[in-house]
This record gives C-alpha cells, structure tokens and sequence, in this order.
C-alpha cells in the first residue's frame, strides 16, 4: 500500500542494548534535550508517561557526502499523533497541540489489542489517501473536529484514515528517549504492528536523492531526514530531522482580485487565479502570500485597467467582494499541490509573467 514508487527497503538497523533499569517516575514533556535521559517510567497511576512529539526543522536535505548518516522518509500530509496505551487493550491519541483526538478515528481502535499486555508511546502520523493512493489533506479535514460517535463511525467508512507510524518513544516500562533513531526504529519494526488502517513504513538509509524523485513522481509533500544516531528530543524542534518539501511551480491567469485590510486597503490582497481548459477558464485558488509591497502597486495600475463586469471563470467563485478583471496577465506561482477540490495547495507568489501577457 504504501510503496508507491518509493524505495522502502533499506538493511536492517542494529538491534539496541539490553533495557536498563528506569530511574525515579517522572513526567517527559519540557525537558531541555540535554536532560533527556534514556530511562523514564510510566507514572504512578500505571499509565505511560506524557510525551510530547519531537520536531523537525526545514532545511535541505543532507549532502551527498553525508548522506550515509541519515535515514529517509515520507513527509506525510496528515495530523501528527502520539498514540498511548496502558496495554490494556485500550488506545489515546493526542495531536501535536495536546488534544484528545481519539473519538475522530475510531477505526484505529484495534490497535490498542495489538498491543495488549505492551504499554507503549508511539508516533505517527493519520492521513487519509485519495483513490491514487496518495495522501489528501482535504479529505482529511471533514474527519478532523468530528467527535460525535454516530457521525465519526459514518466518516470513518466514507473515509477511512491511515495511520503511519514511525518511531516508538517508550516500551514495557522503558524509555527509548536515548537510543538512537536506527535502535529506536528497530524496536517499532520488532513489535509486528500492521493492520487495515496503521502500518509500519521501512526507512531508506542514504540515497537522498533517490527518494527525493520517488515521493516527487508519488506525489507525496516530500521527505524528512533523519540522523541515524539521534536521540528522540519531545517538544523540540531538532536538527536532527530535517524536512525538506517538494515545491511545484505553475503559470496561473489572473482573473480577479480581492481587497487587502489595514494597510493593504485599496491594494490587492490576493489575485484570484485560473487555468485555461476547453471550456473556459477554471478557478485554480486565490494567491496572497508571497507579494511585496511594491508588486502589489504595481499590479494595482495593471489590473485597474483591465477592469470587467463580470466573472471570467466558468464556475462560481467563493470569495467576499471580489474585482473581476479580464484574463489577460499572467502570473508564475509556487505552491506544493492540489487540493480534492483541483485548488492549488499553499499558493506563494513568485512573479508575474510579461512575455505571457495576453495582448
């Protein structure tokens, strides 16, 4: 399922030590990444220990010289979980801002059996996958705030999630704050975790690049590096994950524009951007981000006169107030893909277009 055209295989990392005893209860959450000590218990009530996801900082991705220490994986455009169990049979999931997301995604629940009798703190990350097979952040959002149980278990069969997991923080009673990402990704390999909705992807070690073309012809957001001989650091955002996302670059038609506030007044807040199909020109999303004070005057002069009554898309346009103009700029646009809706995803102006301009 989740091959993809990416190299999933890569050689068996070591095995870590022996557990050690764990030291005096405590809670994990705040700690500085010097004080993360490779042993932490669960508390006092038998439940695991409260750990907060690890970040990752953007960045490149490491150099081909250096490659070798790393290991690579999926970026996945999903809600970050951690995932707790008391071995119970019973399962929590908490998002990245500490809330209980449990309720939404009960189609995750038989996970809590699998670990049964192994109280365990994971990692990971839900996605729910288009009909490609590739993540789809829209299709995601309507599971996202759902906490009736009648509405979620509908949802959950109109769009199932997936959980990906990848790293595994504590186990039986013992941290794994201190080994190392290839020990740590041993471990989670070694617990024989698959189902219908959660599954264990491999890492590659080395081959960047390799990965880089594979999530890009995939379709996926892009990819997270990881040093092989990390410590897992909770609530902080280490150097020693690297992500690093595939931009996409497109040459949009500007049909509109929407009013800027405060002090863009007057200014265009946003175009309002198209691409030409048999039928007409189709919206494509409105672009804000990315525009500098003196390109929004500028397109001020342009588009005030090119001025229309009327839409020049063929369908409909949600947008407050807008200024239709006629579709003769065009503009150069970055963005890092497309929404259910055939919306571009993350829209960032980059420049507009002269030698396109529609005459």
């Amino acid at each position: 399922m989740w091959n993809n055209g990416f190299p999933l295989s890569s050689p068996a990392p070591a095995r870590p030590a022996d557990l050690r005893e764990p030291p005096r209860p405590v809670i994990i959450g705040d700690m500085a990444p010097s004080d993360a000590h490779p042993a932490y218990p669960a508390n006092p009530e038998g439940r695991p220990p409260v750990i907060r996801p690890m970040l990752a900082v953007p960045g490149p991705l490491p150099a081909e010289g250096e490659e070798a220490a790393w290991g690579f994986e999926v970026k996945w455009d999903g809600v970050r979980c951690v995932v707790e169990t008391a071995g119970d049979g019973a399962l929590r999931l908490t998002t990245r801002a500490g809330n209980d997301a449990t309720a939404r995604y009960p189609e995750l629940g038989s996970l809590g059996e699998q670990l049964r009798g192994r109280p365990a703190v994971l990692d990971g990350e839900v996605v729910v996958l288009d009909a490609e097979g590739r993540p789809d952040f829209g299709l995601l959002q309507r599971r996202m705030g759902v906490v009736n149980p009648r509405r979620a278990a509908r949802l959950a069969m109109e769009h199932p999630v997936q959980l990906v997991l990848f790293d595994v923080m504590y186990l039986a009673g013992q941290s794994l704050l201190g080994f190392s990402y290839e020990e740590r990704r041993a471990v989670l390999a070694g617990l024989g975790l698959g189902g219908a909705n959660w599954s264990v992807p491999s890492y590659t070690q080395g081959r960047a690049r390799q990965v880089w073309d594979a999530t890009l012809r995939g379709g996926f957001e892009g990819v997270v590096a990881k040093r092989l001989t990390g410590r897992y650091t909770p609530n902080v955002r280490s150097p020693d994950w690297r992500k690093t996302k595939h931009v996409l670059t497109l040459d949009v038609v500007i049909g509109g524009w929407a009013e800027g506030r405060g002090g863009l007044r007057g200014l265009p807040g946003a175009v309002l951007v198209g691409l030409d199909e048999p039928d007409g020109l189709r919206y494509a999303g409105s672009v804000g981000s990315g525009m500098s004070d003196q390109e929004r005057h500028d397109l001020a002069r342009y588009l005030g006169v090119i001025p229309r009554e009327d839409s020049p898309f063929t369908l409909p346009v949600d947008v407050p107030a807008p200024h239709w103009v006629e579709p003769r700029l065009v503009a150069e646009i970055t963005f890092s893909g497309w929404t259910a809706a055939q919306m571009v995803r993350h829209p960032v102006w980059h420049r507009l277009r002269p030698d396109l301009t529609r005459l």
